[in-house]
């Protein structure tokens, strides 16, 4: 069953941020079990903004949670946030293709 993860955040280093996780990218090539992933910018919030991380499986997304890049890449994004991160863990239950 696949698997998504929602983060949810704020911050006024959005393109630090950016960099971070496209330095992750470049660390994780072959590593990683992201499937795909997202980041929108909140209309009405600036400055909040909200990643969609897709995984294959559950268990996918925890072997992607233990990579050092991974906890290093989270500890560089908490520095970066303003305020808590909030994050939704959820089993895809419907998929529907456009």
């Amino acid at each position: 069953m696949k698997f998504m993860q929602i983060i949810e955040y704020r911050t006024a280093h959005f393109d630090e941020a950016s960099r971070a996780v496209d330095a992750w990218l470049a660390q994780t090539e072959g590593k990683r079990t992201t499937a795909q992933g997202f980041t929108g910018h909140d209309r009405e919030k600036p400055g909040k903004y909200v990643d969609v991380i897709v995984f294959p499986s559950y268990e996918d997304a925890m072997r992607n949670n233990d990579l050092p890049e991974t906890q290093a890449l989270a500890e560089k994004m908490a520095s970066l946030c303003d305020g808590e991160v909030t994050f939704h863990n959820l089993d895809v239950v419907r998929e529907d293709i456009a």
